[in-house]
């Protein structure tokens, strides 16, 4: 089983996710795991694309400043975020067809990089990841410079973990 917190702590994932923002990262976990569960779709799928929807993002740098507008412009960190997830999830032992599935919702979380609209082309899953990012964007990426502490970003995506992969009571049902 990989979990949240299995996924969080690989090196691979915090040296990208110190650039998307990890509260950010965090957060959209959240909520798409709640829209999974309101919704009967697989949550540890949502989660996990969630945690793992902006691992593509690079810097984009114009005379040693930020460049949002250009970073837009050029933008393929979906693409590059789906192979990222991928390679990830194989390295840490998941299973294909889940590893899969989650590249599938990270390449789809946006269409910012596509001619056009993907709309109501994303699956149920896929949409439930697009719009719990959505709903934690903000103008110009502030949501990616938001702070979170890593104990703190531990403690939520465990929290998640208990939910996702519940632990069955060994006394239960003994008299």
């Amino acid at each position: 089983m990989v979990t949240l917190e299995n996924i969080f702590s690989h090196w691979i994932t915090e040296k990208y996710l110190q650039r998307s923002g990890i509260y950010h990262a965090i957060t959209v976990a959240e909520t798409a795991f709640s829209l999974a569960r309101e919704r009967d779709l697989n949550e540890e799928i949502a989660a996990k694309a969630a945690l793992l929807h902006d691992i593509g993002h690079y810097e984009w740098y114009t005379d040693g400043k930020w460049n949002y507008d250009e970073y837009r412009k050029h933008d393929i960190h979906a693409i590059k975020g789906a192979e990222r997830a991928h390679k990830l999830l194989i390295r840490l032992g998941e299973d294909r067809e889940t590893a899969k599935e989650v590249s599938l919702c990270v390449l789809l979380h946006t269409d910012s990089y596509l001619p056009f609209a993907l709309g109501s082309q994303r699956s149920p899953l896929q949409n439930a990841v697009w719009e719990a990012d959505m709903l934690n964007e903000e103008e110009q990426g502030r949501h990616h410079y938001k702070k979170m502490e890593r104990k703190e970003a531990v403690r939520r995506l465990q929290k998640l973990d208990e939910q996702i992969f519940p632990v069955e009571n060994p006394h239960a049902g003994s008299v």
